[in-house]
């Protein structure tokens, strides 16, 4: 079954729509613990939007699951987690005017960048992800470069409807094969929610889905920790059927 780790950087959003001091994520972050999520995610970004580089360094000492920091390959994103260490860091990719994460990273196009903030951050033993799209090129160019995990994008399949959908699932499916066939450990996540994450959860040796926007939104009209735990029940329903 998959781990089920809570991106928590909507929290900040809230925070920083009145530059106050709350709703604090790390508070947050241990609110998901205690309902039973596996690992906390958050997203340095260069333009600070949400998360702060103050939340990070608080997180890593604060919380008991791991953290696995989201991040640009920008220079001065990969000074600050070599020196945070987290648990693990995900590559992924950043445009200024984007309103959330648009598509997987470009391994293909960025391999030799990609490569050299691969090993920086393993120098210092962290763990290195890629979010990247289901497709086979972008797989084996993450093989290359180093790394231990992927992340496989699942927005396309969150976005599409009936068949398309069912066409995006078998995508997830032939792309995680793909990897697991390389040695490569497999996550999942963007744009999962309440309704589609089943047939994700359902999809043998994925190690972890990271799951935040809905969670965070749900829990507006719900609570913090009961959105987490019905996440979760719904990931752990996924693999008795």
């Amino acid at each position: 079954m998959p781990k089920l780790c809570v991106n928590i950087d909507h929290i900040a959003t809230l925070r920083q729509a009145r530059k106050e001091q709350e709703p604090d994520p790390i508070l947050a972050a241990g609110i998901c613990e205690l309902a039973g999520c596996q690992g906390i995610v958050a997203h340095l970004r260069e333009d600070r939007r949400h998360i702060q580089k103050r939340d990070v360094y608080l997180l890593k000492d604060v919380i008991k699951t791991g953290l696995n920091l989201e991040m640009s390959i920008a220079d001065s994103i990969v000074n600050i987690a070599v020196d945070l260490k987290p648990n693990c860091a995900t590559l992924v990719p950043e445009k200024r005017e984007e309103i959330t994460t648009e598509g997987g990273l470009d391994v293909v196009k960025k391999k030799a960048r990609i490569k050299e903030a691969v090993e920086r951050l393993q120098e210092r033993g962290i763990k290195v992800s890629l979010f990247i799209e289901p497709e086979l090129k972008q797989i084996e160019a993450g093989k290359e470069v180093g790394a231990e995990f992927i992340e496989l994008h699942t927005g396309r399949y969150a976005n599409a409807q009936n068949e398309i959908r069912e066409n995006e699932l078998r995508n997830l499916i032939v792309a995680k094969d793909k990897a697991i066939e390389l040695g490569l450990k497999v996550n999942a996540g963007h744009g999962l929610n309440y309704q589609n994450v089943s047939a994700v959860a359902a999809i043998a040796d994925i190690q972890e889905l990271n799951i935040g926007h809905s969670i965070i939104s749900r829990a507006v009209f719900v609570g913090l920790e009961r959105a987490v735990r019905e996440m979760r029940e719904l990931i752990e329903k996924s693999r008795k059927k």
